[in-house]
């Protein structure tokens, strides 16, 4: 395995303590906060930028796109309420760290990405990791209809409003997760389906990177 894939004592103790400063933050979820101890950051950062893996803070990655803030993370994988064995759609694998994070609590993840080398660089990585997850290259305003419904969406870059055809693929009683507005902000919205009819709370301010969709030939 090359050095990139060596998870050291030094980055070890360097994910604890973020994981520290993320649970004095507000998280509470003993299994988010689980997750995030054992899933090395640093495999998912570009390699110039592994020194500051476990600061919590976004960091690019390739097609103009960012590793979310590990706070952000944990605070959207929180709203979901994950448990083993749902069904989860993410849109927008990026570097696959969310999918990574998903996955390690037990989470079946079926996760769609725009960008195609940012989808093969994710799809290669997570299954050399032993990773489990279902990826596709494609637009993840259209879902992955042969798999719904799910338990549980996430959606890791920032929509004006969520495309309705997510919904129709969230199972009654799901969750999904989003951050929702116009740049440079938006409001992360926590959805969930009851008796057909969608119940939303708000849950503060954050900053992502668009949701874009495939161009039309």
């Amino acid at each position: 395995m090359s050095p990139i894939f060596e998870d050291s004592p030094r980055f070890r103790g360097l994910r604890r303590r973020l994981v520290e400063k993320i649970a004095a933050r507000g998280i509470t979820d003993q299994a988010v906060l689980r997750a995030m101890e054992r899933v090395p950051r640093h495999f998912f950062t570009e390699p110039t930028l592994i020194e500051h893996a476990y600061e919590d803070r976004a960091l690019p990655i390739a097609c103009k796109q960012t590793i979310s803030q590990p706070y952000t993370v944990a605070y959207q994988t929180q709203l979901l309420a994950v448990q083993p064995g749902h069904r989860i759609l993410e849109i927008g694998t990026g570097s696959g760290y969310q999918t990574a994070i998903l996955c390690e609590m037990g989470g079946e993840v079926y996760s769609v990405e725009l960008e195609r080398l940012l989808y093969e660089r994710a799809k290669a990585l997570l299954e050399q990791l032993g990773y489990k997850a279902s990826l596709r290259w494609g637009d993840g305003h259209l879902g992955w209809p042969s798999f719904a419904p799910f338990d549980r969406i996430l959606l890791t870059a920032g929509a004006e409003e969520v495309p309705p055809t997510l919904f129709g693929q969230l199972k009654e009683g799901g969750r999904l997760v989003a951050p929702i507005g116009k740049p440079p902000q938006q409001i992360m919205r926590l959805y969930i389906k009851e008796k057909g009819r969608l119940i939303c709370e708000e849950k503060g301010l954050f900053r992502f990177v668009p949701l874009r969709r495939r161009e039309l030939s």
